[in-house]
């Protein structure tokens, strides 16, 4: 799969903008602040119907404007596909298929595959759970409608069962309504669970051979997953962790609270390792994902490189740029400097100044 164009109108600092890309290789790049990271924004929300920042609808509406129109066009088993999505600010977006409007956001899903690499996910080994959940939910979600629908479900029961946790505290009579929402928390989080460890003993084979050679062959990664509860025990935890949950109106026992383990020789990287070894951590995580990704769907999917090459050393660059063969990438930089140039074979140049895009022959 890949993307063949992508056309915004009151995206970000875009007023209008229509871009063609190759299937290869495409290099974004201009000053800081400039918009290039709103390009590959709008193609991840092609894909998954939300924004790789976090950001609300509203936010990504060009200021003054009331709504955004994003129009991509993918090719997909020698066919092409027309994605729109129409962002609001003060309604739900609304997504077509071929002009055919989508009832559910999940319908979406499948469709357009796409990796996002960014600065951010070289500390997903250093930082705190959130971001290896993240990362966990981010591909399954587009891999799996199922688990899509069990995580939204999760979700809403989980914020519903903390405000209830909050209400217990100034109104105790409510407390026996508590049950009805952790019947729904381990049916739904049981599930995640099994599924994020068939994906994690999925992708831990392959990541511990991505990081044998980009360490040189000098070290093995174990990738483990850390669930908070395992998915037989959930309903018996929950109910022993009542009494705290009522004390810190949270809930403290479920996947919402679960981890991944980095281990080299049995240490814990996430604790102990360098930050060349984090980082390199990180870098076989997401080139492993392209590898689960392309064997779960007979496809590659399209990766998108957020300035990510300023933050790697040249060892670290060669080794991401050499594993991208045959696979769309849209990369965004600073500048064209001569590692670009000299070691990379570049099919597309875009320059972006203040909103304003050109293509460089």
């Amino acid at each position: 799969m890949i993307i063949k164009s992508v056309e915004l109108s009151n995206f970000r600092n875009y007023e209008r903008l229509n871009l063609s890309f190759s299937p290869a290789t495409n290099i974004i790049f201009g000053d800081n602040a400039q918009g290039k990271t709103n390009i590959l924004e709008a193609c991840y929300l092609s894909g998954t119907s939300k924004s790789h920042k976090g950001s609300f609808d509203r936010e990504m509406i060009r200021f003054g404007e009331s709504e955004s129109h994003i129009k991509t066009i993918i090719e997909k088993e020698g066919h092409d596909i027309q994605i729109d999505i129409h962002l609001k600010k003060n309604k739900t977006k609304g997504i077509a298929i071929n002009r055919v409007p989508i009832r559910r956001v999940n319908e979406l899903f499948g469709y357009l595959n796409i990796i996002f690499f960014s600065p951010e996910d070289l500390n997903i080994i250093k930082e705190g759970p959130s971001l290896r959940r993240r990362f966990m939910d981010a591909e399954l979600c587009q891999l799996d409608k199922i688990y899509l629908n069990n995580l939204t479900n999760y979700n809403k029961i989980l914020n519903n069962r903390n405000k209830l946790l909050k209400d217990i505290y100034s109104n105790p009579s409510l407390r026996g309504t508590l049950d009805v929402w952790d019947e729904q928390l381990v049916n739904y989080g049981k599930k995640i669970i099994k599924r994020r460890r068939e994906f994690i003993e999925d992708i831990a084979p392959v990541v511990l051979d991505m990081h044998y050679k980009i360490s040189g062959e000098r070290e093995k990664l174990k990738l483990t997953y850390e669930p908070n509860t395992e998915d037989f025990l959930f309903v018996d935890e929950l109910f022993q962790s009542k009494d705290r949950d009522l004390r810190s109106a949270t809930t403290n026992v479920g996947p919402h609270r679960d981890d991944l383990k980095f281990s080299i020789d049995d240490v814990d990287i996430r604790k102990y390792g360098s930050q060349g070894q984090q980082r390199t951590c990180a870098l076989s995580l997401k080139l492993s994902e392209i590898k689960v990704v392309e064997d779960t769907i007979h496809d590659k999917p399209v990766l998108l490189l957020d300035d990510v090459l300023s933050e790697l050393d040249s060892t670290r660059q060669n080794y991401l740029l050499n594993s991208l063969y045959d696979t769309q990438t849209l990369i965004t930089c600073t500048g064209l400097d001569e590692f670009v140039k000299n070691r990379f074979a570049i099919n597309k140049v875009f320059e972006v100044k203040k909103g304003t895009v050109s293509e460089i022959s």
